[in-house]
């Protein structure tokens, strides 16, 4: 089992910056893959970047560019640094994590075994 606490959540006006942080309850060994995923009302959950045990990193098309997705594993931590936020950046944002994978292509919730609790991001213009 791994547990996901996710942190850093908050308001910001439009084009400010926010740092996301997930810790993990244990060494997630390798291979791995984590990263986060975000849901607003009535939409369906989207993926926004997501980290391998390869190094690889994958970003959603309206955050590339904008977010940074890194990882502490000395600190087992995932963090997600949102520069240049957009009200449609608003959302619930999700830690998730899988083991014994590195991501595929395109990482979808249902390829996550572990959630963390989710944090409130909203963005206001």
């Amino acid at each position: 089992q791994v547990q996901l606490v996710e942190s850093g959540g908050g308001s910001v006006q439009a084009g400010g910056s926010l740092r996301l942080s997930c810790a993990t309850s244990r060494y997630t060994g390798s291979p791995y893959c984590m990263g986060w995923f975000r849901q607003a009302p009535g939409k369906e959950r989207e993926g926004v970047a997501h980290i391998d045990s390869d190094g690889s990193l994958t970003y959603g098309e309206s955050v590339n560019g904008r977010f940074t997705i890194s990882r502490d594993n000395a600190e087992n931590t995932l963090f997600l640094q949102m520069n240049l936020l957009k009200p449609e950046d608003t959302a619930m944002y999700y830690c998730a994590a899988d083991v014994g994978w590195v991501c595929p292509f395109v990482p979808r919730p249902t390829d996550f075994a572990y959630w963390g609790q989710g944090t409130q991001v909203t963005v206001s213009s």
